[in-house]
């Protein structure tokens, strides 16, 4: 049975097989085109707002439910490699637990740049910046090592993998 749409973009989460997110252009992980999926979990343990991590030897991916449906990307925040699973999921956005980064699972961009500062995935510089409420920094003189790393560390996209729903299971197909 389908999802009906509904206007405000969402659909009706009651039924089954909750529909999935498409992959961006470009964002598909390396070694994924053509893989066989094998199953993760099962739709019944994925409810809206639901995210858990599959792993395979040192890779890991995390599987979210979000408010368009569901996607799989990898359980690791294009700044740093915090695992997205230890954060949390609003809507379509993803929230990093270590920098306060934002990203939208929809499309891969960054929403909220990391409080670290450093380059866009396009090589654009963005400044260290304190969250509203947060405490400031001590500022790192400018040929300081570590003010060097963050001013260099870039931000990337989000890394997609393919799923699909078969008989109430989620599956995901993995790099080869």
């Amino acid at each position: 049975m389908p999802h009906r749409p509904r206007t405000d973009g969402r659909y009706d989460a009651l039924m089954p097989n909750p529909p999935l997110l498409p992959i961006p252009p470009g964002l598909q992980a390396p070694g994924t085109e053509g893989a066989p999926f094998e199953r993760v979990a099962s739709v019944a343990d994925l409810p809206p707002g639901a995210m858990t991590r599959v792993s395979r030897g040192d890779l890991d991916v995390l599987v979210a439910h979000t408010s368009a449906g569901l996607v799989a990307v990898d359980d690791r925040c294009p700044h740093m490699a915090a695992p997205f699973s230890a954060g949390r999921l609003d809507g379509c956005t993803l929230h990093c637990p270590l920098h306060r980064g934002s990203f939208d699972t929809r499309d891969g961009e960054v929403l909220t740049f990391p409080t670290t500062g450093g380059l866009t995935a396009e090589g654009e510089y963005r400044p260290t910046w304190i969250p509203p409420g947060g405490q400031p920094k001590a500022a790192l003189p400018p040929g300081d090592p570590k003010a060097r790393a963050r001013a260099l560390t870039r931000v990337r996209r989000l890394r997609y993998y393919p799923l699909r729903v078969v008989d109430e299971g989620v599956e995901l197909a993995w790099p080869r």
